[in-house]
């Protein structure tokens, strides 16, 4: 193969690998923060590239909201998270640990939920650090809004 045509080959599989990365950028996600919400499963949108769920708040009808939350592909969640298209199913109520919108809407990037059994259900951004720089890890004795501590992946299996 001629070294022009190469170069322009491998030019062209960076420049879609740019893209790629790009669509699947945290940006519009707070990741210095983490937020909590309980409430009840409205919604499950099972389907690529990005798995949604949808819950409503608990609180009076005055108080009621729904938070959408965006997660990875069903089949990253089947393979590496053990998830299954039965983890969660609608009228589930669950407690969700996320990490919120920059733009203040209600709902952020999931990292994990838990059922009211105990079940842990964990998701790709619980491994992205929390907090702002330097601040180090997370601790991992106790979570946020009284939610079990959360241990990988083996969580998901209980």
């Amino acid at each position: 193969m001629k070294p022009v045509s190469m170069a322009a080959g491998i030019a062209c599989l960076l420049a879609a690998t740019t893209f790629a990365l790009a669509h699947h950028s945290y940006s519009m996600f707070d990741l210095t923060r983490e937020a909590t919400v309980s409430g009840t499963v409205r919604a499950v949108e099972w389907t690529n590239p990005h798995v949604w769920i949808f819950v409503v708040r608990q609180g009076g009808e005055a108080d009621a909201a729904t938070y959408a939350f965006e997660s990875v592909s069903p089949g990253e969640l089947v393979r590496f998270y053990g998830w299954t298209k039965a983890s969660l199913t609608v009228g589930d109520k669950v407690a969700v640990r996320y990490a919120p919108l920059r733009s203040g809407k209600l709902g952020g990037a999931l990292k994990s939920i838990t059922l009211s059994n105990g079940k842990v259900l964990e998701a790709p951004a619980a491994k992205i650090r929390s907090g702002p720089p330097g601040s180090g890890p997370p601790p991992t004795s106790s979570s946020p809004a009284g939610l079990p501590p959360t241990g990988g992946a083996s969580d998901a299996h209980r």
